[in-house]
Order: structure tokens, then C-alpha cells, then sequence
């Protein structure tokens, strides 16, 4: 967000003052943005993946798209911009999670109806391009549309998209606003509205129906209003429903409506709009048009834009001559802050679960206490995502337990992912109070503690009335029998509340874990044990014939015909192999049924015939194409699993591994950037790059009283991760590698501020005090095995 308080002047100051002192970097050779490349990974991309032109967190998320007006026929497909492609369709102003809509296009000549085929067979308003034309970063984006030489730039704030187009040709000239049609992961619009109020003033609303919102919360919709202010007056101006002819009309309503400013142009005259939005009301999308961009230029907004990028990008700066890790570090830190964006106002008005208008509370200025956001299901979260939040972004972590709040305030239960407030539960379980439990552990308390602890409990134990997306459909099985039981699917909710049996049963045997250790440190005992007790779930479910976990049937057997590769029946999105090292609360004692040599033994294997499949599903461009391999690092499942060997005294096992997947999963190309084609989940798996290469991480999700981070082999020779004042007692912390190379991955000494660490345990409390952590390395052994 743009408002700049006392903290943010801050890490201004102190993001220019590092850039001065960083040794070896100069003002310019260290700008963090200068390391990101937005088009990394955007071959088989989801909708919200692709929006360099937005700020850290915003609600306008703008980007081209190339084919999202095709829609998502399941809600969660690759579509929206694909670097292999070479024509664009138009530039959406929201690409978010469930959510997509207004969509700007040039035109040129006789007005074009329809966006056109990406194959060309159909014509329409969209346009070629081709790639050494196109220039994306942090806040910016260009491109020359070659069709009508149209060169096309965007920028934004938080709830403005600012879009620029230079009409190189002039002549009759276009904006067409495409409103009232299905984009992205919008799901079928069910009404739409634009209104050309003045010469320079157009405005309106789509409301769309996701599919993941009828899943969860059937006969909800969710809507957008936009303002859009043109710096010019336009000439003409048609309304239409797709495909329809254009009539001189200034209001067009229903599903399919859009509309075309026109105008007479010279060559190389340009036209401006500035677009506000809200998810609340038109009265909410004029009031952030002006707070927002009220006498803002387009190469000021552009500035500050940069600016935010910089300043938060640069809470943690890393130095190496190793590029192309850097550009992996920087381009995953730039998704990690991309995703969950904000779905409040300015005045804090936010849509409530209920459809209605919801106010957060405001300080004496009447600035909003805290934001509202959009989020995916934090499913996996507590290994990437609370991790990286918790050390360099703790602001956005307490404003996003609040949001989380706000839910359960409104309906009486957490949601794990939320469309403007409407349920998206989206994998059926709900993990949200282990986010919670894991911010208050990590000393991040400005919310309601009382009701947060309350809702995480109701989230852990409550099962009457419960709501499909609330998730945990089968939760009072897990309570009856201490696991859920397995049968053959049947009926409409069988994957959720059956069919993933097992991946659940594991799921809540955690989070009850983690709920346990808060109820601890708050004193409540009785809930403690209980949980306690819960969390021994996985326990029925180990099966020590296969030292593997195996969906039990209700009569207590194991399930037959047990094939420990099958996805899907019992485990959601992974398998046996994966999902038995699902035990991230008790790793020790997992080890110990397996056995510790056998332990290692069948873990590096798996590793070793991994590695083959580039850790994950090979060089298939598909986001599930890993769900059947021993080890899968393109989901959620899985992205503990390297950390494990620490737990069985193997560091150096870990190191090596965790090495391997930075360098070999990881990659810098449109292609391979997340494996090939993986589902990156709004920067969960970025998350996890930045960790692990700055050798930080907690198996546990950081939800132990006082959680500690296994120190691993960092990527690089020097990171330092700037504190905040607000949640931190430390300025900053330093993170010092000697003897770093590509075949030196082991650690042989690990100090804190000048003394040797006993074990690879670093409590988490040294971190955000500060000081230094020098860490050599060798090319033979960890000397901290065991």
C-alpha cells in the first residue's frame, strides 16, 4: 500500500542507506528490482500469476492477457498470459484468485466487437506483438502492439490501474472496455453495466459468479465497480454486447455489455485512463480514484510504484556472483508480494461474506487499522509463505490474521480462502488457525488474541452447522475415531469428506498440534490435552508391515488393493510416499517407527530418482503432472520433506538435497521457472526458495512456544534481512557464508554473534533480535551429523 506512516519512512530511509553501504553495491548495482523478471515461469501459468504492473500487495493487479477471455472451465487452469504466446487480447485490471475483470484494449479503424482467436482464425481486437518489444518489471509494464502501432504502458497504485497508450498511427482511435464478460478465473458474468457519464468519465460494474464460490458458497456472486478518467475528451463513444453491432448509446447493461471511447488522433498523440476499483460500491471506486490518483501523473504513480517495489524488495538484500540466483531470489520475493491482495477501500469499507458492506475500524485520522485481503487457501502456507512473513514482513502477517478475523467475526467460522469474503475453501480443509498460532508464537499479537484463539479452536473441534467453506466437512470423524475412516466414494462431497481420508486425517493431526502449543502458552491446559491427544491422529493411519501411512476403513483394516503411488484415493493432490511424511509435529518420532537408517535410506532414494523427474513431474508443462512421483516440490504436500533428514541427524543429507532442488528445480526461464509449468499458489513456492537459500527454516511451521529455524547451507555469501521496528527488537540480521560454492553445500561451522552453534537449531527469538550468523562451508561432510 502507497500510504506512507512512521514505519514506512523508515525502511525508506533504511533501504536507501543499505543500498549505499551494502559492500561492493552502489545505489544502482543493487536495486533489488533489477533482479526480478516477471516472465520467469509464465508458460502454463495461472490467472493471478502474470500482473507486473501492480504494487506489493494491491488491489489492482494489471498485466496483458493473451487468452484469458477463454475463461477457466474448472476455475484453477493455466490461462491469462503465456510467454509463448504472441498476440494480446487486452489489459486486465484484476487478476486475482477467483477474480478477473476490466479489460482495456486499443483499437484502431472499424470498432471490432469481439477479442479474436489466439489462433487467428477469428479476427478482433487483439493484437500481435512480439517479445523484444515487450519490457515487464516491478510497477511497469510495456508493450508495442504491432497491429495498430499502439504502444501500450501501465502502471498502478494500490486501487488504481493507470494505463497509457500512444497511438503511433492516429486516425480513428479506440479504448474498447470489455466488462460484462467471463476473464480468467471470473467464472460466467451474470450482469454488468458501463455508463459513459461525461466526455472523459466512464463507469460501471460486472458481478460474476467463480465457480470455486458456487462451490463453497452457493448463490453467492462477487462484484467490481470501476471509475475510469481519460486525460482527454474523447470524440465518440458506442456501446455493445460482445459480438453485437455498436450503437451511439451511453449506457449498456447485461451479460456481454462493453463500450468504445473514440477518438481523432495525430500520430503520436497518446490517451490516458485512470481506472479506480472496488469490490464494495461505485461510490467506493470514486473515493480510491481520488485519494489515490487525484493529481498523480502517470510517470509519478509509475515512480512511486518503483519506489514501493524497492523499498520492499530490499527488506532483505543478498549478495553473490551467482546471477541467476539472484534473479531467483528477487523474482520469487516479487511473487511472494504479489499474491493476497487487497480487497478493502480506502475508508476501509470491505465486502462482507454476506454480499453487504462491512466497516473496519479506523484511527483518529480515519485511516483503516489493518487492510482486508483476498487469499488463496494457505494450504502449505506454514512452509514458505508464515515463514518469510514472520522474519521480513511481519506488518502484512498481523494484517492478514485480522483479515482472517474479520471472516469469523462476520460468519462464525475461518475460511482458508476467501473471494471479497465468500467462501473458497478450494482443498477442503482449513489450515488458517495454524497461521494463527504460528504469528502469535512468532510475537506477531496486534489482533484480538481472545478471538483468534477462539476461532482456531472452533476451527479445530467445531463440526455442527459447519459450512462447506468453512472446510473440515469430515471433522467430527476425525474426533470420533481419532482419524477419519476411508470408503469407496459416494455422493457429491465424497472428495472431501471421504476420498481424502488419509491427507486429512494428517492435515488435522497437525493443525491440532499447533492449536495445542498456543493453548499452552496461553494457559488453557484442558484444551491443550485435548488437542494433544488429536494430534497422535497420524498414528492409526501408520501401517508398520509398509512403514507407510495407509487409509483405514471404518472397521479398522487398512485398505486393500494399496498401491502407495495412486493419488486420489485417500490422499489429496500426492500419495503414500509423499503424505507419510506428513508428520511435521513429531518428525522424531516418525523416524523412530520407520526407523532412522531405514529412514534415510528410503528418503535419499527417493531423492536420487526424483532428481531424474527435476523434483517433480519432469519437463511436463502441467501443474499436477508430479502428483504420482515419489516426490512432488511442484505442491504443497511435500515441501518439508528435504528438512526431514536434520531430524534423523542426517544435516548433510538436507543440505545436499535442499541444494539441489534450489539449483535444478528452480530455474530463469518463461518454461522452467517453477519446475516446469508447477502451480505456484500466489508465491508459495518462491517462498520456499527464499528460505531455503538463505538457510532459514522450521519443519514445524514456527507454531512451537518458542519456535527455532534449522540452520541450512545458504545460496548465498551474504544476506541481510532488515528487522522491523514494529514486531522486532533487532535491526537487522546478517547471514554471513565463507567458503560458498557450487560444490561447497556442507556446513562445517555455524556461529551466532561470534559463538559456535551447538546444533543447526536457531531459535527463532536470535533472528528477530539480530546479529550475525557466519557459516562455512565445506565439500565433504557436515560436521554437525550424527
Amino acid at each position: 500500500m502507497l500510504k506512507m506512516d512512521v514505519r514506512n519512512r523508515y525502511f525508506v530511509i533504511l533501504a536507501l542507506l543499505i543500498a549505499l553501504l551494502l559492500p561492493g553495491s552502489g545505489v544502482r548495482a543493487w536495486n533489488p528490482r533489477r533482479y526480478v523478471d516477471p516472465n520467469i515461469g509464465s508458460n502454463h501459468s495461472r490467472w493471478f500469476f502474470y500482473t507486473p504492473a501492480a504494487v506489493p500487495f494491491g488491489m489492482v493487479k494489471q498485466g496483458p492477457s493473451t487468452n484469458g477471455t477463454v475463461g477457466s472451465p474448472s476455475g484453477w487452469e493455466a490461462v491469462g498470459y503465456e510467454d509463448r504466446h504472441t498476440s494480446i487480447e487486452g489489459f486486465a485490471c484484476v487478476h486475482e484468485f477467483q477474480l478477473g475483470g476490466i479489460l482495456v484494449m486499443p483499437a484502431c479503424g472499424v470498432i471490432k466487437t469481439v477479442p479474436g482467436s489466439l489462433d487467428g482464425r477469428i479476427p478482433g481486437y487483439r493484437s500481435h506483438f512480439r517479445k523484444e518489444n515487450e519490457t515487464a518489471f516491478p510497477g511497469y509494464y510495456s508493450v508495442l502492439l504491432d497491429d495498430c502501432s499502439v504502444r501500450a504502458e501501465l502502471t498502478s497504485t494500490t486501487r488504481v490501474a493507470f494505463q497509457r497508450y500512444t497511438f503511433l498511427r492516429g486516425g480513428d482511435s479506440y479504448l474498447i472496455f470489455d466488462i460484462g464478460n467471463l476473464l480468467g478465473e471470473s467464472g460466467p458474468v451474470e450482469d454488468a453495466r458501463v455508463e459513459f457519464v461525461d466526455a472523459r468519465t466512464i463507469e460501471g460494474y460486472v458481478r460474476t459468479a467463480p465457480l470455486y464460490v458456487q462451490a463453497y458458497s452457493p448463490g453467492a456472486d462477487v462484484r467490481i465497480w470501476f471509475r475510469a478518467v481519460l486525460d482527454c475528451e474523447m470524440d465518440s463513444f458506442h456501446t455493445f454486447h460482445r459480438g453485437g453491432d455498436p450503437v451511439e448509446s451511453r449506457i449498456v447493461t447485461g451479460k456481454g455489455a462493453c463500450a468504445a471511447a473514440g477518438f481523432r488522433l495525430r500520430a503520436g498523440e497518446t490517451v490516458g485512463v485512470r481506472i479506480g476499483i472496488s469490490y464494495t460500491s461505485i461510490g467506493a471506486a470514486r473515493e480510491n480514484l481520488a485519494a489515490e490518483a487525484d493529481g498523480l501523473s502517470f510517470d509519478r504513480a509509475r515512480r512511486l510504484a518503483e519506489r514501493e517495489w524497492t523499498r520492499m524488495l530490499g527488506r532483505i538484500a543478498v549478495r553473490s556472483d551467482d546471477e541467476a540466483a539472484k534473479v531467483k531470489f528477487y523474482t520469487g520475493l516479487y511473487h511472494v508480494l504479489l499474491g493476497r491482495g487487497v480487497c478493502s477501500d480506502v475508508r476501509g469499507t470491505y465486502p462482507k461474506n454476506d454480499g453487504s458492506i462491512g466497516q473496519i475500524a479506523c484511527n483518529d485520522q480515519g485511516i483503516p487499522l489493518h487492510a482486508h485481503y483476498n487469499t488463496d487457501a494457505v494450504w502449505g502456507a506454514y512452509w514458505n509463505l508464515t515463514q518469510l512473513w514472520a522474519v521480513a514482513y511481519p506488518d502484512y502477517y498481523n494484517d492478514f490474521v485480522n483479515s482472517q478475523l474479520l471472516v469469523y467475526k462476520d460468519t462464525g467460522w475461518l475460511a482458508d480462502g476467501i473471494v471479497n469474503s465468500r467462501f473458497v475453501s478450494g482443498v477442503g480443509t482449513n489450515m488458517v488457525s495454524v497461521i494463527m498460532a504460528g504469528a502469535y508464537q512468532c510475537g506477531i499479537r496486534g489482533f484480538d488474541t481472545d478471538l483468534a484463539y477462539e476461532a482456531a479452536l472452533k476451527n479445530e473441534l467445531g463440526f455442527e452447522n459447519r459450512p462447506s467453506g468453512a472446510g473440515k466437512l469430515d471433522v467430527q470423524a476425525f474426533l470420533d475415531n481419532g482419524y477419519i475412516p476411508y470408503s469407496d466414494p459416494r455422493g457429491s462431497d465424497w472428495k472431501e469428506q471421504i476420498d481424502f481420508s488419509a491427507s486429512h486425517t494428517l492435515e488435522y493431526s497437525y493443525s491440532a498440534y499447533a492449536v495445542a502449543q498456543w493453548a499452552r502458552t496461553l494457559g488453557r491446559e484442558q484444551d491443550a490435552e485435548r488437542l494433544m491427544k488429536l494430534s497422535d491422529g497420524w498414528k492409526y493411519l501408520f501401517d508398520d508391515e509398509t512403514k507407510l501411512m495407509r487409509p483405514r476403513y471404518e472397521n479398522g483394516r487398512f485398505i486393500d488393493k494399496f498401491d502407495p503411488l495412486q493419488t486420489w484415493r485417500g490422499f489429496q493432490e500426492g500419495n503414500a510416499l509423499q503424505y507419510t511424511c506428513f508428520v511435521p509435529h513429531a518428525p522424531e518420532t516418525l523416524i523412530a517407527r520407520i526407523g532412522r537408517e531405514r529412514f534415510c535410506e528410503r528418503l535419499d532414494s527417493l531423492f536420487t530418482e526424483s532428481c531424474k523427474l527435476v523434483f517433480g513431474g519432469g519437463m511436463e508443462v502441467d501443474a499436477f503432472s508430479g502428483l504420482e512421483s515419489v516426490y512432488n516440490h511442484g505442491n504443497q504436500p511435500s515441501l518439508h520433506t528435504a528438512w526431514l533428514f536434520n531430524h534423523a541427524g542426517q544435516h548433510a543429507l538436507s543440505q545436499k538435497w535442499v541444494r539441489a532442488i534450489c539449483d535444478e528445480f528452480y530455474g530463469v526461464d518463461a518454461t522452467h521457472g517453477y519446475g516446469y509449468g508447477q502451480d505456484e499458489d500466489q508465491g508459495q513456492l518462491s517462498a520456499w526458495y527464499v528460505m531455503a537459500s538463505l538457510g532459514l527454516f522450521d519443519v514445524a511451521g514456527l507454531v512451537n512456544p518458542d519456535p527455532e529455524f534449522t540452520v541450512g547451507a545458504p545460496r548465498f555469501d551474504k544476506a541481510v534481512i532488515r528487522l522491523h521496528p514494529g514486531y522486532h527488537s533487532g535491526k537487522r540480521f546478517v547471514i554471513r557464508t565463507r567458503n560458498n560454492s557450487a560444490e561447497n553445500r556442507y556446513i562445517s561451522e555455524a556461529c551466532y554473534n561470534g559463538k559456535r552453534l551447538a546444533t543447526l537449531e536457531l531459535p527463532y527469538k536470535k533472528v528477530i533480535s539480530g546479529g550475525k550468523l557466519v557459516i562455512d562451508l565445506n565439500n565433504t561432510e557436515c560436521t554437525y551429523d550424527r
